[in-house]
């Protein structure tokens, strides 16, 4: 969509070319790293200018969801505005950097974004976390040989090449002969030869080069900490003040962590993900999933705690049960990482962004490559063309349409029966109004072909919805007319035909859908029975209402 010089064609600003092409780009160009890349007037007002799906005649949205990482690189209005451009549909705040009052002022941003563009934006909050990390040195880094022997313990005099100080008893307690300890990101493994509540000797298994404050990793056991610092705590809060949509929490073990989690922060506030990232974590997945509303497969760490080779296994795994459940699932970490530092990504990371996408996995998610990379923006192009490659192929169509769903529940199976009509009628789009979210959720985990707009007239829940995969969110706080002073939707009030009316009105002016188009719309009335319990086909006409001889309820 842009005119793009790259390394391999060397043009002078002098020249009749450049300045053709200057002129065919409207006189605006953006220079930055190896190339010259071209911003539309045309980008800038409407989002995205990604091209329609040829399945689908849907206007450019790719249905696997894009989460950026802010940081320096991109923590600016007019990046974080370029980056949504792109393709971007969530942004993430790492609480590992920054302050409050970096993270307040992105939180402004996109919701300013938000108002210039009257549309929906997801963000998610990332605590970090319990970090275990060994003390300091008197001389600098030391040399640990293999077989040597090595005392991590509690006392605060300075290390050496026989000790360091390991200032965590919560870690001693959990020690027994034989655990491996790993160092510096699995750099360096260590093997218990003898413990106590205060020390434990070990001895040196795989060698390396030690530094103080470095990372320590307990594979074998659980620890008795807690997944939230009294730091995690406050940042949970802020999060809350703030109006973030998403609060993933780091180091879950079990499913207690999640239940702390949510008793701090109250219900109906953020949506609560866990990131899967310690051993630990797998022997209680179960019941992790029934206690969040999302999952993060955050190989970084669980790269290190488990065998690389195990990593691809345990990502299937999950997704995969996840894709069971129907909750979202997003698969981070060093997805793009040659795209810190270089303008194309490998073909490993290519592949392995595309292989997350073939799973079904809900979002992918850059981190560095956006936060804190030297082109952020292809590092978001480039993914959002994985993902369109992959989407338009007919393996993953198959896979979709192959992968075990929710066996329908007398609340919600009229899903399935939209999701078939919407098919057989080539229908536009399958259009649902909720104000929980739950149907959406539904919809979105029997992944249709057919474009799906959710519409709710809670900004809260058009807000997180915007991170599941296929579901075009849309806040209308018309939807469903005047509320009674409690906040409910009269039953006697309720007006399906209002509702139908508004929604597709909504879907004609973002166009979404154009005159002729067949729109499949499901919801809940309310006072009826929680769930799916409305479904109507209607057709558009030139103004974006609907003909009512085409309608059946």
């Amino acid at each position: 969509g842009g005119f793009v010089v790259r390394r391999t064609m060397r043009v002078s600003i002098a020249t009749p070319l450049f300045r053709r092409a200057l002129k065919g780009c409207g006189g605006i160009l953006k220079f930055g790293g190896r190339g010259v890349r071209r911003m539309t007037e045309e980008k800038r007002i409407t989002r995205p200018s990604r091209p329609s799906d040829p399945q689908n005649n849907f206007p450019g949205f790719s249905k696997t969801k894009i989460v950026a990482t802010i940081g320096p690189a991109s923590n600016s209005f007019t990046m974080i505005e370029a980056l949504w451009l792109a393709a971007v549909d969530v942004f993430r705040i790492n609480l590992s950097h920054g302050t409050h009052e970096d993270h307040k002022m992105v939180v402004k941003h996109i919701r300013e974004l938000e108002n210039k563009y009257d549309c929906v934006i997801g963000i998610l909050l990332d605590l970090q976390g319990p970090k275990l990390r060994v003390g300091q040195f008197k001389d600098g880094p030391v040399m640990l040989s293999k077989g040597q022997s090595f005392r991590l313990d509690m006392e605060s005099e300075l290390g050496d090449d026989t000790r360091v100080q390991l200032p965590h008893p919560e870690i001693f307690a959990a020690l027994v002969k034989g655990t491996t300890l790993l160092l510096d990101d699995g750099k360096i493994r260590l093997e218990v030869t003898d413990c106590g509540n205060d020390f434990a000797q070990t001895k040196v298994i795989v060698p390396g080069k030690l530094s103080e404050r470095k990372g320590v990793n307990v594979p074998d056991v659980t620890l008795p900490i807690s997944a939230l610092t009294e730091k995690d705590k406050k940042d949970a809060l802020f999060g809350v003040e703030i109006g973030v949509d998403w609060i993933a929490l780091s180091f879950v073990q079990k499913a207690e962590d999640i239940q702390e989690l949510r008793s701090l922060i109250g219900e109906d506030t953020a949506k609560v993900m866990a990131k899967i990232e310690k051993p630990a974590a797998l022997s209680d997945f179960d019941r992790i999933v029934e206690e969040v509303d999302g999952v993060m497969v955050a190989r970084g760490d669980l790269g290190v705690e488990c065998s690389p080779h195990q990593v691809p296994v345990v990502q299937k795994r999950i997704v995969s049960r996840m894709r069971q459940v129907g909750k979202p699932v997003v698969v981070a970490t060093q997805m793009l990482e040659s795209m810190i530092q270089n303008p194309t990504p490998t073909r490993a990371e290519a592949n392995d962004v595309a292989n997350a996408i073939y799973d079904g996995a809900d979002a992918v998610m850059l981190s560095a490559e956006s936060a804190a990379g030297s082109f952020p923006i292809e590092a978001v192009d480039t993914m959002e063309s994985i993902i369109r490659e992959v989407e338009h192929s007919p393996e993953y169509r198959r896979r979709m349409e192959s992968k075990t769903r929710i066996k329908p529940q007398r609340l919600d199976a009229m899903i399935p029966c939209a999701r078939a009509l919407a098919r057989n009628l080539d229908a536009s789009a399958l259009v649902c109004f909720t104000t929980s979210g739950r149907i959406a959720m539904r919809i979105s985990q029997e992944r249709s072909t057919r474009p799906q707009i959710a519409m709710s007239d809670s900004q809260k829940t058009a807000r997180w919805l915007a991170l599941l995969w296929g579901i075009y969110s849309v806040y209308e706080p018309d939807l469903f007319g005047s509320r009674s002073e409690c906040g409910e939707i009269p039953y006697d009030n309720f007006n399906f035909d209002k509702v139908v009316e508004v929604a597709s009105n909504v879907a004609y002016s973002k166009k979404l859908a154009k005159s002729g188009d067949m729109l499949v719309v499901t919801g809940w009335k309310p006072g009826g029975v929680p769930g799916a319990n409305l479904l109507r086909i209607v057709q558009m006409t030139d103004n974006g209402t609907t003909d009512n001889s085409t309608k059946g309820d």
